[in-house]
């Protein structure tokens, strides 16, 4: 098993409608790409100075699992929405 954790800081002048827009297209993923086991995904709530804005953690059967996900055309749209929205995106892949 494959866990995939992204966690995300804004640029500062993202609204918070862009932000509802991004949860609600990671929240059609599941129903659209059927490699995700597991997908949850918020905001952060502590708002520390070395907290990221945004986390998400995904499961994955194998790598070859999580690849799929990550060529897939409707994760590819949210990337590039994200890509354009964030100052850094940090990704750590494991085994569990």
């Amino acid at each position: 098993m494959i866990k995939h954790v992204v966690l995300i800081k804004f640029k500062p002048e993202v609204t918070e409608d862009q932000v509802d827009d991004v949860e609600r297209s990671l929240d059609a993923l599941p129903g659209a790409i059927p490699e995700i086991l597991s997908y949850d995904f918020g905001r952060d709530v502590v708002h520390s100075e070395r907290s990221f804005d945004f986390g998400l953690v995904s499961s994955f059967s194998d790598l070859e699992a999580l690849e799929r996900y990550q060529e897939h055309p409707d994760h590819q749209a949210i990337l590039g929405k994200l890509t354009s929205l964030c100052d850094q995106i940090i990704v750590v892949d494991f085994t569990f």
